[in-house]
């Protein structure tokens, strides 16, 4: 579609959205939205008929895309034959879509409870290891993000947590493997897993092993860096788990669905989680849809002992017809097969071959369609471009490489001292190196506030 300039248009959608929408995570009247008239594919576009290629995927979920025609009808037949109907009925569009999650699940993960989205899927993964096991605590990482409601914010690790932190949430944190900032003084990755491993029993130990429910860990940590985690880490934790009768879930709310080049990231290394959560590419996020993936001795607590737990929305007929067409269409296009070939024969050649260029590059790291690069002042002294949780006349760096990006027509997700690369798993070669040219031109912005 091509875009058509409309800017009266566009300068009513800012109002209404000035006058009355509340944003998230924002400061409402330090915030300047961009009114966005439409999006296809790839790319979407403002009022004004500029373009943009979406290195951000959405808020990392449109996996196939904006506007995938086969997901948009079969949006519109849902609509036309059963808008929606309660959960605690058997409906087409909700037994389709579980039962292709639970053909793609790792293990015997094929009981699938629907939520609205990742926050919720996380906050019932921790009530079922809870109920499980009878005990209360869960141990989850500081570099991590599980979500904006109560019991997810409180599992969250990164800063976002603190204005909600009740410290009584039952929540334990600990470090997991980052090399680059390593806490445990390691050279390499084996020292890294290794010290990390044993930083986590040891925790395990000084809490008390009979009181911990559950570990949650991000598969591939998304919002806090995109830390592939090292060769026998996530193995290392699922044999903590086994060894002291704790849960191990994995959040795979940004992982999943194809993201790094595998129907879940815990394909990558073979663990098999206890639990598994999802949202966002479940169906590229144009219905809300989240969920938990259960195996089978957890789903047995349940066989004659009612769950405490529902949503009115869960398993919504819309937002399960949307997934069943994105995993169809996941299926017949070989987008998880295309995130795995473009980023190992595209994106991470490219993303080495600009951090040899560019000195605001401290770090590459991630895989398939799911990268980061981390943004540093010095790379000798890695001081990060900006400090920690930085706002204001201390963000500058990086809001000025944001807008660099922005105005050489790509839209990144920018947390912190890093930039992500994430764009839609679907796609194309040309598509991805226009990225890149233009991620290479904004990053001449960041070098000047190098050393």
């Amino acid at each position: 579609m091509t875009p058509q300039p409309n800017p009266q248009a566009g300068a009513a959608v800012k109002a209404a959205d000035r006058a009355h929408v509340f944003h998230s995570w924002s400061a409402q009247e330090l915030i300047d939205p961009l009114a966005v008239a439409g999006a296809e594919g790839s790319y979407f576009w403002d009022y004004e008929g500029k373009r943009y290629l979406d290195l951000a995927s959405g808020l990392v979920y449109t996996n196939i895309g904006y506007q995938h025609p086969k997901v948009v009808a079969a949006i519109q037949e849902q609509a036309a034959r059963m808008t929606t109907f309660a959960p605690a009925f058997a409906v087409e569009a909700r037994s389709e879509a579980a039962r292709l999650i639970a053909e793609r699940t790792p293990g015997d993960l094929d009981k699938i409870f629907f939520t609205n989205g990742g926050a919720d899927a996380n906050e019932h993964a921790v009530r079922m290891a809870r109920l499980h096991t009878g005990r209360q605590k869960v141990l989850t990482a500081y570099r991590s993000y599980h979500g904006g409601t109560q019991q997810a914010i409180n599992l969250t690790g990164d800063p976002r947590r603190w204005a909600s932190d009740t410290g009584t949430a039952g929540v334990v944190r600990f470090w997991t493997p980052y090399l680059y900032r390593s806490r445990f003084y390691a050279q390499t990755e084996e020292q890294e897993c290794a010290r990390a491993l044993e930083h986590l029993e040891t925790t395990i130990a000084f809490e008390g092993p009979a009181t911990v429910a559950a570990i949650i860990l991000e598969t591939v940590p998304g919002t806090a860096g995109i830390m592939v985690p090292p060769p026998g880490y996530l193995a290392g934790v699922r044999a903590l788990c086994d060894k002291y009768g704790i849960v191990l879930v994995l959040d795979e709310v940004m992982a999943g669905f194809g993201r790094t080049g595998e129907w879940f990231a815990a394909d990558l290394s073979g663990v098999v989680p206890d639990l598994m959560t999802f949202a966002k590419g479940v169906n590229s996020g144009y219905v809300p849809l989240g969920g938990v993936a259960i195996s089978a001795e957890i789903a047995a607590t349940f066989a004659e002992r009612p769950y405490p737990g529902g949503l009115t929305y869960s398993g919504h007929p819309l937002a399960c017809a949307a997934a069943v067409a994105t995993i169809e269409v996941m299926a017949e296009e070989g987008i998880v097969e295309n995130a795995a070939r473009l980023g190992a024969e595209v994106l991470e050649p490219a993303l080495r071959e600009l951090a040899e260029r560019h000195p605001s590059i401290g770090e590459v790291r991630g895989v398939g369609m799911f990268w980061a690069l981390e943004l540093v002042k010095n790379r000798e002294t890695r001081e990060p471009l900006v400090p920690y949780n930085a706002t204001g006349q201390a963000n500058t760096p990086m809001a000025a490489f944001a807008a660099s990006a922005k105005a050489h027509g790509v839209w990144p997700f920018v947390n912190m001292n890093r930039t992500h690369v994430v764009p839609p798993c679907n796609v194309t070669e040309p598509e991805l190196k226009e990225g890149l040219a233009a991620l290479d031109a904004a990053l001449s912005v960041a070098d000047e506030y190098t050393e």
